[in-house]
């Protein structure tokens, strides 16, 4: 099987996707966010590319059975519910609520998909639940493509980071498999930081920024490793958990 890493969907040709297993990774935050709302009962989180896209779309349900979310420049969208911070994805706020969302990065990457066999949405919080679903995938031979969503269209190394350690977690003790160099350069990465995530948002440009702009409780919630067990599966242009009401 074959495991590649894209640093922006922007690198990207539909053949670079068609029929794989495809990961998309936006650590800070809507990876994390999506996980979240998701473990505490949102019915689904559709993304968006734009906030009047959110608005328009937000007319075709019951407002009360929708949440409008989203940032600009890491700021909650004037207006809007919920802005981009997983703190604020509580059950008590998502329980039951499609949220309708729309970030710089996350959703700008997930939307430009199509053709993939599977589209997952990973982070650091829901590492161990997504790479088991990514391994069994692997294992009968399915190819990998993992696209770090970065931050304005440039790398970003935390993303970078979390592809490196689930190109490792995936690949591990399987035979034939190749790695193209983005991926074997992600796994060195996350070689250097291991489970140090702390030290590793405060190396990421993002990870300070956040940090400057008084988000750094939010570092600290992208940093739980497994805290929240989903398998976000995008399809049907919607994000729903993997699940006994969700089949593949």
């Amino acid at each position: 099987m074959r495991l590649d890493v894209f640093f922006g969907g922007h690198q990207m040709t539909a053949a670079d996707i068609q029929g794989r297993v495809v990961l998309v990774i936006d650590v800070l935050r809507a990876s994390t966010t999506v996980a979240v709302a998701l473990a505490n009962g949102a019915r689904a989180v559709i993304p968006f590319e734009s906030s009047d896209e959110v608005i328009a779309r937000a007319k075709q349900f019951e407002r009360s059975d929708v949440l409008l979310a989203g940032e600009r420049r890491m700021r909650a969208i004037p207006g809007f519910d919920l802005g981009n911070s997983p703190l604020e994805y509580t059950a008590e706020t998502v329980e039951g609520k499609t949220v309708l969302l729309t970030t710089t990065n996350g959703t700008v990457a997930l939307v430009g998909l199509q053709g993939a066999r599977d589209v997952v949405v990973a982070s650091y919080v829901n590492l161990s639940a997504v790479s088991a679903m990514i391994r069994a995938a692997a294992r009968g031979a399915a190819d990998v493509a993992i696209v770090c969503a970065g931050r304005d269209r440039q790398f970003s190394l935390e993303d970078a980071a979390c592809a490196g350690r689930y190109a490792r977690a995936v690949t591990r003790r399987l035979a034939n498999v190749r790695l193209n160099d983005a991926a074997q350069a992600c796994t060195l990465l996350d070689k250097r930081y291991g489970d140090g995530l702390d030290r590793l948002f405060e190396d990421s440009e993002h990870g300070r920024a956040l940090a400057e702009a008084g988000f750094t409780a939010d570092l600290a919630v992208c940093a739980e490793v497994d805290a929240h067990p989903v398998i976000p599966i995008y399809q049907d242009r919607q994000i729903t958990k993997l699940g006994p009401d969700r089949e593949r």
